[in-house]
C-alpha cells in the first residue's frame, strides 16, 4: 500500500512539473516582453541578454504615444470590439432562444442555411462588403467597422446549442405566469445563458480586437485606424526601436489580458458546457 501510496505521489509530482514548465515556457516571452520595454537603449542590446532591469524607463511608452495616434487607435479598437461584442450576445441570443424554443415554419432550413455560411471563406465577402459599405457611403466611419458585424453565425449557434439544454417546463411555467417572450427571453432565458454569453464575449471581443483586414480596407485616415493597423505601421516605420515596439505589443495585449480573466471562470464553465450538449 505504501509503495503504491508513493508511486501515486511521484507521478502527481511529475504531472505538476511538467505543467509548471510548459507554464513558464508560455509565460516566459510574456515576460521578455514587458522587460524589454522598460529597458534602455543600453541594456537591451547587451550580450548575453538579462532576465532583469537595472534602470526602467518608460521613455518607450511616451514616445509610443507621443510619435503615433495609439491612444485614438485603442480608443477605435475598444469602441468597435465592444458594440460588435454587445450586438452579437443581444442578437445571438434572441436567435438562439428562436432556433431552439420557438416552432415556425422553415426553422430548421433556415438554421442549416445559416450554419453553412460559416464554411464560406471569409475573404469572399470582402468585395462585396466593400462595395456595399462604399455605396452606402460608410467608408472611413464606424459604421463601416460595426455594422457588417452586428450579428455573427458563430454566436447564434453558440446560443443556440446551450439554449436547447434549459427545460422545456422553465418556459412553460413562465407562460403559465403570463409572460409572453420577450418576458420569458429576459427572465428565464437570460439568466441561464450566462456561461455561454461569456464565451461568445471573450470569441467576439477577441476576433474583432485582432481585425486586420476589414479595418485597412473601409478606413482611409489616421483617425479611424484600429490598434492592428497602428501596429503595422509601428513595426515599418519604427521597427530598429525595439523598445517602442514591445511597448507597443504589450498596450496592445493588456485588454485582451483583462477581459479573459474577467470572464475566465465563465468562459470555461460555458465551453464545457457547450460542448457536451446533443
Amino acid at each position: 500500500m505504501k509503495a503504491a501510496a508513493i508511486s501515486v505521489n511521484w507521478r502527481k509530482a511529475l504531472i505538476i512539473v511538467v505543467l509548471l514548465l510548459g507554464a513558464l515556457a508560455m509565460t516566459l516571452p510574456y515576460y521578455w516582453m514587458i522587460l524589454s520595454s522598460l529597458k534602455p537603449p543600453e541594456e537591451l542590446y547587451t550580450y548575453p541578454p538579462r532576465f532583469y532591469v537595472q534602470h526602467p524607463t518608460i521613455k518607450p511608452y511616451r514616445e509610443l504615444f507621443m510619435l503615433l495616434p495609439m491612444a485614438r487607435s485603442l480608443f477605435n479598437s475598444l469602441f468597435v470590439a465592444s458594440m460588435v461584442t454587445v450586438s452579437n450576445m443581444l442578437f445571438g441570443s434572441m436567435a438562439g432562444y428562436a432556433f431552439a424554443k420557438l416552432r415556425f415554419p422553415g426553422r430548421d432550413l433556415i438554421f442549416l442555411a445559416l450554419i453553412s455560411s460559416m464554411m464560406i471563406p471569409w475573404q469572399v465577402f470582402l468585395i462585396p462588403g466593400f462595395m456595399i459599405v462604399k455605396h452606402l457611403g460608410w467608408l472611413d466611419t464606424f459604421w463601416a467597422l460595426i455594422i457588417p458585424n452586428l450579428a455573427m453565425p458563430f454566436g447564434i449557434f453558440l446560443c443556440r446549442q446551450y439554449i436547447m439544454s434549459i427545460p422545456d417546463g422553465l418556459i412553460e411555467a413562465a407562460r403559465l405566469d403570463g409572460y409572453n417572450e420577450l418576458g420569458i427571453y429576459w427572465r428565464v432565458i437570460l439568466p441561464l445563458l450566462r456561461p455561454a454569453l461569456a464565451t461568445l464575449a471573450i470569441f467576439t471581443f477577441l476576433s474583432q480586437w485582432n481585425s486586420f483586414v476589414w479595418p485597412l480596407i473601409v478606413t482611409q485616415s489616421s483617425q479611424m485606424r484600429t490598434v492592428p493597423l497602428i501596429i503595422a505601421v509601428l513595426n515599418g516605420q519604427f521597427g530598429a526601436n525595439f523598445a517602442m515596439v514591445m511597448a507597443g505589443a504589450f498596450v496592445v495585449m493588456l485588454p485582451m489580458l483583462i477581459v479573459f480573466l474577467l470572464f475566465q471562470r465563465q468562459f470555461i464553465k460555458g465551453v464545457f458546457l457547450t460542448s457536451i450538449r446533443e
